[in-house]
C-alpha cells in the first residue's frame, strides 16, 4: 500500500507516521465539521425558499446533533471491530449521500431524513471519539497536543467552509454551497483510502514515543456482544460523580457552542442587518482564535490541573455569551466577542479527554468519552431547537444567549467538585470510579 511506502520514506527522515495518521484524521474531522456547520449558513435561504420557520428547521438540526452524539459510544466499538479506516470511509460516504440527496429536497420530511438522520449518523461515526481513538492509539507522548490539534479541526472547518459557503450561497444559491462540501468530502475520502491505517502495528511501528510496537488486542467477541459493551460501560460508570460532572459540563459545552453559535449565530447577525458573508467572516474569525486556543489547551492539559483549565474555559465563555447582546452588533463589538469566545470554544475538549483517561483508564476511555460526548451533542440538540423556538416565539435569539452564559458559569463551578487526580480512584473492570 501507499501508506507503507510513505512510512518508510518518512522513517528515513526521522519523521514518525503517526503525524500522517493525525493529518488524515484532522482533514476528515474538518470536512465533517463543515457538514455539521453548513446549516448555520443555510437557515435563512431555506426559510426564504420553502417557507419553513426557524423552529421547524431547528428541530431537524437538533435530531442531527442528537444522533451525532449518541452514535459516539457505538462508533468506538465499530472502530475496534472493523477498523478506524473502514469506519471513516463509510462515514464520509453516508454524509456525502445525505448532503447530495438534500440538493433535490422539496418537503420538510426530506430535510429531516437528509440533514437529521443521514448527516447525524455519518458525522457521529467520526465525532471526537475518532480523535480520542487515533490520539490514544498513535501517540504515547504528546497525546495532549494531538488531541488539541484534532479538537481544533472544528474551528478550522469553520475557517475553511463558512465564508466560502456564504459567498457561494449569496452568488449561486445554497445548493452550490453544498456541492462545495461534497467535493471536499470526496477528496478527503481518497486520502483516507490511500494513507490511513488502523493501528501503528499495521506498519510494524510503535506509537509515537513508545519503546516497542504493540499489536492491537485480538477480537474475542462478536459484533452483537460488542454492541452491548457501551451499555455495560455506561452502567459501570453511572455511579461515578466524576462521570456525571463531565457529562453535564459537556452537555453545557454543546449547548453553548454547536447548538447555539454554530447553528444560529449567522441567523442572529442577520436579524441585526449584518450581511451573510460578514457574519460568516466573524464566525471564521472565531475559528482562527479557536484553533489557537484549542491547540494551546492541548499543550496546557499536559502540564496543569485539567479541572482548573475547565473552570477558566467555561467561566470565560459564559461571560462572553452574556456580553454579546451588549456588543450593539457592530463589527468592532463582534470582533471582541470572536476573540473572547473563540479562544475557549473547543478548548474544553483536551482537558475533558485527559480527565476521562485519568479517571477511567485507557482501555475503556474511548467508550466512556463516547458517552460524555453524547452529553455534548444532546446539549447541542437542546440549544439548536431551544434557540430556534425562542426566535420563532419571541422574534429574538437573545434569551437563549443569556441562558447559555448562565449555564457556562454553573459548569465552571461544577468541574471543581471533581476530586484531584491523586485521590481519585481509577475505574478498572469491577472497580468503582471516583
Amino acid at each position: 500500500m501507499i501508506s507503507t511506502v510513505v512510512a518508510r520514506s518518512l522513517a528515513r527522515r526521522q519523521v514518525h507516521y503517526s503525524w500522517v495518521a493525525l493529518a488524515v484524521t484532522f482533514l476528515t474531522m474538518l470536512v465533517m465539521a463543515g457538514a455539521i456547520g453548513a446549516p448555520g449558513v443555510l437557515i435563512t435561504p431555506l426559510r426564504a425558499e420553502f417557507g419553513w420557520d426557524t423552529a421547524d428547521i431547528s428541530a431537524a438540526l437538533a435530531l442531527r446533533f442528537a444522533l451525532f452524539g449518541l452514535i459516539g459510544p457505538f462508533a468506538a466499538v465499530f472502530m475496534n471491530y472493523y477498523g478506524v479506516r473502514r469506519v471513516m470511509l463509510v462515514a464520509l460516504a453516508i454524509v456525502a449521500t445525505g448532503l447530495g440527496l438534500s440538493l433535490f429536497m422539496t418537503r420538510f420530511w426530506q430535510l429531516v431524513l437528509c440533514w437529521g438522520l443521514l448527516v447525524g449518523f455519518g458525522t457521529g461515526l467520526t465525532a471526537m471519539v475518532l480523535g480520542a481513538t487515533v490520539a490514544t492509539r498513535w501517540f504515547s507522548q504528546r497525546r495532549g497536543l494531538a488531541l488539541g490539534l484534532l479538537a481544533a479541526s472544528s474551528a478550522t472547518g469553520q475557517l475553511v467552509f463558512m465564508p466560502v459557503m456564504a459567498a457561494l450561497t449569496e452568488a449561486y444559491g445554497w445548493r452550490m454551497a453544498l456541492c462545495y462540501v461534497c467535493a471536499a468530502i470526496a477528496l478527503v475520502a481518497l486520502l483516507v483510502g490511500l494513507l490511513m491505517r488502523n493501528h501503528p502495528a499495521d506498519l510494524d511501528l510503535a506509537a509515537y514515543g513508545a519503546d516497542k510496537a504493540e499489536p492491537p488486542a485480538p477480537r474475542t467477541q462478536g459484533m452483537a456482544q460488542l454492541l452491548v459493551t457501551p451499555l455495560k460501560v455506561l452502567v459501570q460508570v453511572s455511579s461515578s460523580w466524576t462521570f456525571w460532572v463531565l457529562f453535564l459540563t459537556f452537555f453545557i459545552c454543546g449547548a453553548s457552542t454547536n447548538g447555539l453559535i454554530q447553528t444560529h449565530f449567522v441567523s442572529l447577525c442577520g436579524d441585526y442587518g449584518i450581511a451573510l458573508t460578514t457574519a460568516a467572516g466573524v464566525l471564521a474569525m472565531m475559528g482562527i482564535f479557536d484553533f489557537i486556543g484549542t491547540v494551546g489547551s492541548g499543550w496546557l492539559s499536559d502540564r496543569f490541573d485539567n479541572r482548573w483549565l475547565l473552570f477558566w474555559y467555561y467561566g470565560l465563555r459564559g461571560i462572553a455569551l452574556m456580553l454579546l447582546p451588549f456588543s450593539d452588533f457592530t463589527l468592532f463589538g463582534l470582533s471582541i466577542f470572536a476573540l473572547l469566545y473563540g479562544l475557549d470554544w473547543i478548548a474544553t475538549v483536551p482537558p475533558t479527554v485527559k480527565l476521562t483517561a485519568q479517571r477511567f483508564g485507557p482501555q475503556q476511555a474511548n467508550v466512556v468519552f463516547g458517552w460524555i460526548f453524547a452529553g455534548h451533542q444532546l446539549g447541542a440538540a437542546f440549544a439548536a431547537y431551544g434557540a430556534g423556538w425562542t426566535r420563532t416565539t419571541f422574534a429574538t435569539y437573545l434569551p437563549a444567549f443569556f441562558v447559555a452564559g448562565l449555564l457556562c458559569l454553573i459548569a465552571a463551578l461544577l468541574v471543581l467538585s471533581i476530586q484531584p487526580a491523586k485521590v481519585a480512584t481509577v475505574a478498572t473492570s469491577g472497580a468503582q470510579p471516583a
